[in-house]
């Protein structure tokens, strides 16, 4: 029975991907993926800042994927049981929204924006939850701030990349610094330990037990670079081209500079766009025939950059703005897989890792302080609606969605709740238009028979 064991392992690799050979030489592998994420996360994360900073593609790929995961705002809708309740938690929250900042520079919703965007360039966005006489306020920190440096064993756990964890490996803490790196006049105080009730972190796992984030931008930064290298070789060839360069050849083969300064056999100074260079008597003048862009060189450069969408989970028209290679039916189904993909991490990953201990936050707070007359645990349950993704034809999208209330799919809330308004509020100004219109004798317009009634459920 051993010998058959021995003989079965001892066999030729199935998966051509597992053999070895001439072809998997020098190939480099990653033999576990939480060490090398762990090690790499720093890195990238300083690369990705770069790029985000310098290079086109990465700027448009951080503002892309910050429209479709947050756009105006991922809204909280309280599902209380009783209407007036939810309707009160609701109206709270919003007038809540504009004082949530800390520092009073944005909105809640803004703040959604900043730690997207944070998340996907770092890998990884973090806050704070601060409880003020005024209520709840959030306050956003660095990455950097959470002490990478501090890995070390504790009497009940282990500290890992300044998170602290218990024994059974649940989130307990998090060790920050106090100012953020490159601050004027900031403190050199150490790393302080803070509640990890008290601390959102934001990142999208990619594997089990991962602690820290890692840039979105990891499978395409090597490629971006090189594009963007590339791309200053061809611009520079270009410019070279538009100097109409030139050499002046003497009849005794020398050279001899017409105007301006002579290095070796290099004329400087003396060509300049579009001008006119006297030469000595026996001289001759050649131009340079530098490489024009052509259509091969065109195709190159949109195959790399949709090498780069697809690394970066992006449609490529998203990265690039570029829409002449798509019509209404490729850029439709491209978007919805592209759309499935931003609602997976809207609900996995931003409404559950940060939304949601936001929500749970407020409302105990709102509740504990009496502003709100009800239950703590009747006040939590929540549910978060993205905002509306518009499509092509605008029409045939609000038909359908009159079709999905009609049909009992969907309720007038989400629906509103997702053009980014409260359904409270939109009601009472329907029924003051109505009441207004009444009163000045106008004529209400014809009545729609697929329109729902006002309600405020």
């Amino acid at each position: 029975m051993l010998n058959r064991i021995r003989q079965f392992f001892s066999g030729k690799r199935s998966y051509d991907g597992a053999q070895g050979g001439r072809r998997w030489r020098g190939t480099p592998d990653m033999p576990n993926q939480l060490t090398a994420t762990l090690e790499a996360r720093g890195p990238l994360a300083k690369r990705a800042r770069y790029l985000a900073g310098n290079n086109a593609l990465a700027a448009s790929a951080a503002t892309a994927w910050v429209s479709a995961l947050v756009g105006n705002g991922i809204k909280p809708q309280s599902t209380h049981a009783d209407t007036a309740i939810r309707a009160t938690m609701n109206t709270s929250f919003e007038a809540w929204t504009d004082v949530a900042d800390m520092e009073g520079m944005t909105d809640f919703y803004g703040l959604q924006g900043i730690m997207a965007r944070r998340m996907v360039i770092d890998g990884e966005a973090f806050a704070l939850l601060i409880n003020t006489d005024e209520g709840l306020r959030i306050r956003l920190i660095d990455a950097e701030q959470v002490d990478a440096s501090l890995s070390r064993p504790t009497e009940s756990g282990r500290v890992v990349q300044g998170i602290e964890f218990d024994s059974s490996g649940r989130r307990v803490a998090y060790w920050i610094i106090p100012d953020q790196a490159g601050q004027p006049y900031a403190s050199a105080a150490p790393a302080r330990r803070v509640d990890a009730a008290d601390v959102v972190h934001m990142f999208r796992p990619e594997t089990p037990g991962q602690v820290r984030g890692i840039s979105w931008f990891a499978p395409a930064m090597l490629r971006m670079a090189d594009l963007d290298q590339w791309r200053d070789s061809q611009l520079m060839r270009q410019k070279t081209a538009a100097l109409m360069a030139g050499f002046i050849v003497s009849a005794d083969g020398g050279a001899t500079p017409a105007e301006g300064e002579q290095n070796g056999s290099t004329v400087i100074g003396g060509l300049t766009p579009g001008g006119l260079h006297y030469l000595n008597p026996g001289q001759d003048y050649k131009q340079s025939t530098p490489a024009l862009v052509g259509a091969e060189v065109i195709a190159f450069a949109k195959m790399v950059e949709r090498e780069i969408a697809v690394a970066l989970g992006l449609p490529a028209t998203a990265l690039t703005g570029d829409l002449s290679d798509t019509n209404f039916s490729s850029a439709r189904v491209g978007l919805i897989e592209f759309r499935r993909l931003v609602e997976t991490i809207q609900h996995g990953v931003i409404a559950f890792q940060a939304l949601r201990p936001i929500w749970v936050r407020w409302a105990t707070t709102e509740v504990l302080s009496g502003r709100i007359q009800t239950t703590v645990a009747a006040a939590l349950p929540a549910k978060f609606i993205p905002p509306k993704t518009m499509w092509v034809d605008p029409l045939k999208d609000v038909q359908a969605e009159v079709m999905a209330i009609d049909a009992g799919l969907m309720s007038r809330r989400e629906a509103v709740t997702a053009r980014g308004v409260d359904i409270e509020v939109l009601d009472a100004e329907r029924a003051a238009d109505a009441d207004r219109a009444k009163s000045l004798g106008l004529v209400p317009p014809p009545a729609n028979e697929n329109e729902p009634a006002i309600s405020a459920a």
